[in-house]
């Protein structure tokens, strides 16, 4: 926002001010929600007393990740706890960490599949206006970052959720061993996130899940 802000231009302010939104709004909640409820499907009830089973933004809104957002562009929501010990309906507790981590990004592509079929509905029913013009553009951007958040979460590198699903088919020595230096990786990766390095690949794939979106979406339109 800091850079949109020096820019001086109405439109990219707008734009920041839409997309920041959107991943506080729309993309953190899907995501952090079907943790918890792939969690509590498992067996593990420890999100859903907490209140993590919802929709509502502010359940998981992290001051210092939300601040991240608004200033950087970069931040994070709050995580969602597991005790996979209490995921009695699976036998590998690993094996139920994968599956709570995958939750959250596959969330996000399917959030993605059901606005991109909206917005083909309203493209195809209603007639063209400003205000379809608009809607239109807001969908747009909300089904980008959606991917752009659930393929962004699949990186198979701590603390990123695609981590603990690669890490389950792990030895537990090295398991360990490599989330013991997590926090330092963490570091490591938010400062390239800040630099933009990170995205030409990750728009690439995203982009490319877009593209698969659409075509199975042909139907419509």
């Amino acid at each position: 926002m800091i850079s949109a802000l020096m820019s001086g231009n109405m439109v990219t302010i707008v734009l920041t001010a839409f997309s920041i939104l959107v991943m506080l709004f729309v993309v953190f909640p899907v995501h952090e929600s079907s943790h918890a409820l792939a969690a509590k499907l498992l067996g593990d009830d420890t999100a859903d007393h907490m209140g993590r089973i919802t929709l509502n933004p502010f359940a998981h809104l992290d001051i210092i990740g939300t601040i991240g957002i608004v200033l950087f562009r970069v931040g994070w929501a709050k995580p969602v706890p597991v005790n996979t010990a209490r995921c009695r309906k699976i036998r590998s507790q690993k094996a139920a960490m994968a599956i709570v981590a995958a939750a959250g990004p596959m969330a996000n592509i399917v959030s993605s599949l059901v606005f991109m079929i909206i917005e083909k509905i309203l493209m195809v029913t209603c007639p063209s206006s400003d205000m379809l013009y608009y809607v239109l553009m807001a969908l747009e951007m909300i089904i980008s970052i959606d991917l752009y958040n659930g393929v962004f979460n699949l990186l198979p590198i701590p603390p990123f959720d695609g981590s603990r699903v690669f890490l389950a088919f792990l030895p537990e020595k090295y398991y360990f061993k490599i989330m013991r230096y997590e926090q330092f990786i963490m570091y490591g990766l938010l400062i390239l996130m800040y630099t933009g390095i990170l995205s030409i690949p990750f728009s690439f794939l995203s982009s490319a899940l877009y593209s698969f979106l659409d075509l199975i979406t042909k139907f419509i339109c």
